[in-house]
Formats: C-alpha cells, sequence, structure tokens
C-alpha cells in the first residue's frame, strides 16, 4: 500500500472506533506519528491533508519542521518523545502540543520558558501506568498532586493526560486507568493509543491517538 492508502485505512478505522463506540464522528484527532521520517517522507500525509503530526526528539524536529511548517502554516506538532530541561526553550519555540511533562523539573522549566517567550503550547502530563522503571512518567497515585501543582503553583493549564501502556500487557486495563485520572483531576484530552491497540484505545475514550507504523511504513 502506499502512504495515502494506509493513512485512509487508519481514518477508516478511526471513524469505524467512533461508530462503534457511539462518539460523535471527528471526536479521535489523530496524531500521525513522523519520527525518524525525513521531510520527504512526510510531505505525501501533508498532500494527503494530514495537519497534525508527532516526533520524539526536539533536536530531529527541529531540522525538519520549520521548513514543512512555513510552508503549511496550520500544521499542529505534538511532542511525544521524552524532553529534558536543557531543551524546554526549543520545544516551547517548536511544538504547538507538549504531551510529555512528567516531573516538577520540567513543569517549572516550560513555565519558565513559555512566560519568557510568549508562546503557550498546550500540554499534557504523561502518565507511567505501568510503573515500568524504564519509562518515563508520573506515577498514577501521584498524578493529580502533579497536575494541581503544574496549576496552582505555576500557572500552568493542563489540557489532558497521555499514556504508553506496557507492550507486554492488554492495554485495556491501562486506557481506563488514564480516563479515571482524567476524569480526578478535571481534563478533557486522552492522547492514548499507537499503531498496535489505537482502535482499542478509541473504545476507552481516546481523544487522540497516535499513529506511526501503520502510516508511514517500518522504521
Amino acid at each position: 500500500m502506499e502512504l495515502q492508502e494506509r493513512l485512509n485505512d487508519v481514518r477508516s478505522r478511526i471513524a469505524a472506533g467512533e461508530r462503534q463506540a457511539a462518539r460523535p464522528a471527528g471526536s479521535v484527532q489523530l496524531v500521525a506519528v513522523s519520527k525518524t521520517f525525513e521531510a520527504e517522507a512526510v510531505r505525501p500525509a501533508i498532500d494527503a491533508g494530514q495537519r497534525v503530526f508527532g516526533e520524539n526528539r526536539v533536536q530531529e524536529s527541529q531540522g525538519k519542521w520549520p521548513a514543512l511548517k512555513a510552508e503549511q502554516p496550520d500544521i499542529v506538532l505534538h511532542l511525544i518523545g521524552p524532553l529534558q530541561s536543557n531543551k524546554a526553550a526549543d520545544a516551547v519555540a517548536l511544538f504547538d502540543v507538549i504531551e510529555t511533562v512528567d516531573r516538577e523539573k520540567i513543569a517549572r522549566a516550560l513555565a519558565e520558558e513559555m512566560k519568557r517567550q510568549d508562546k503557550w503550547p498546550r500540554l499534557y502530563v504523561q502518565v507511567n501506568t505501568g510503573l515500568e522503571p524504564q519509562k518515563a512518567g508520573i506515577a498514577p497515585d501521584d498524578t493529580l498532586a502533579f497536575v494541581t501543582l503544574c496549576r496552582d503553583e505555576l500557572g500552568l493549564s493542563i489540557e489532558g493526560l497521555m499514556c504508553i501502556p506496557p507492550a507486554e500487557e492488554n492495554p485495556g486495563p491501562h486506557f481506563a486507568l488514564l480516563a479515571k485520572l482524567a476524569l480526578t483531576c478535571g481534563v478533557e484530552k486522552l492522547s492514548m493509543g499507537m499503531s498496535g491497540d489505537y482502535e482499542t484505545a478509541i473504545a476507552f475514550g481516546a481523544t487522540s491517538v497516535r499513529v506511526g507504523s501503520a502510516i508511514f511504513g517500518t522504521r
């Protein structure tokens, strides 16, 4: 299949998932994960009307996206990979959404940079639903306190929560946990679901799904 065919297939599956879950059409946003792919490999997706993209690394994105966004100003770029505090300024400058706020140091660095640049990307807190030591994210039991810190002390508007379930586990309980935490924290957005499980994520309330290999192919 060509990229446009794969993209249309994913869009169709998202629409079917919305219908099956009795959710409004268009309630789930597709974030096309273009990490590791060069600009020329991304252009066919842009030509097919895709406007929301996800990247893992700030430095890689700096070499690819400024020119693409200049050509297509309505592109929305999500940072979905780990963020180091020394990259906070670059992340605020480039990204429209940062999904991986996962510790106080990062939250403070972002708050400072957003004020300094007067640029306000939308923010998600990453939750480590599987408590995996090698994976970034706030522990589920600490999520409410962390969201409260971000809002009340740092003045950050937290739009949603994000998770990456353990690869070897059924993702459903992790998605259910994230949805429950979102209610507790009073946030509306849920970024969950990737190429292998995005249809399950839609059933559990995902408002955006991060799909890479099903669109761009294997890396």
